[in-house]
């Protein structure tokens, strides 16, 4: 099932508009410009959340490349491309990146030269770094947060079509993505409260958690709850 899935996806569901869609898609020095502008004007010009926000993710990030290292090795599962020969997209040379996107793909098969490019298969660096992106998003910023989903999804599409992945690599490494984010989210909530109610009170107390939408006003010790 696996194999039949990704040969269906990597050979036959293709088309030159999705070829050069998904390799864009997959390359990160397109990207990766883009999101350093927006997490540096978050640091700088964002309010609280934005700045936990973009906090939080870069720790998370950083732990989860380390992770990724670790259970590629301990896994050690092959690409499709160092087993089989598989159909393979590639941007053309441009600089800046961005410039590849008006530039016709390079389409071509995997020979013997692949199977000892590239690391393990499992898990994916790029289905994982978006699926904490998506889940960071949608908790802090539930109204549309969630609309990253869309682009991780994609990603991990594109990941099978490209044949870099096979489909349950994808599909396991977003469950991964998910749990991951969750105990780091939980580990950073307990480390806030305990270094926040310590050492910065009066923002502690505007902003108890760091996922929550407070208003942003503390409230005096005397007055009265809400009420609901």
């Amino acid at each position: 099932m696996d194999q039949s899935l990704f040969h269906v996806i990597n050979e036959r569901w293709t088309s030159p508009a999705l070829d050069l869609f998904m390799a864009a898609l997959s390359d990160s020095n397109i990207w990766t410009p883009l999101f350093i502008t927006i997490g540096v004007g978050a640091l700088f010009f964002g309010g609280f959340r934005a700045r936990a926000f973009i906090t939080c993710l870069i720790l998370s990030l950083l732990i989860t490349n380390e992770l990724i290292d670790v259970l590629k090795s301990a896994v050690d599962r092959p690409r499709p491309k160092h087993v089989e020969t598989v159909r393979m997209v590639q941007l053309q040379k441009a600089r800046p990146k961005l410039l590849a996107l008006f530039k016709k793909s390079t389409i071509r098969f995997s020979d013997s030269s692949d199977r000892k490019r590239s690391g393990p298969a499992f898990p994916s660096g790029h289905v994982a770094t978006n699926t904490i992106i998506a889940v960071f998003c949608t908790l802090f910023y539930r109204r549309r947060g969630w609309l990253y989903w869309f682009v991780t999804a994609a990603v991990g599409y594109s990941r099978i079509y490209l044949g870099s992945h096979w489909p349950s690599d994808v599909i396991a490494t977003f469950f991964l993505g998910v749990g991951e984010s969750l105990l780091l989210i939980a580990l950073f909530e307990s480390i806030w409260r305990i270094v926040g109610r310590k050492w910065m009170p009066q923002l502690f107390a505007r902003h108890p958690s760091l996922v929550g939408h407070s208003n942003g006003r503390a409230r005096s010790p005397g007055a009265p709850q809400p009420s609901i």
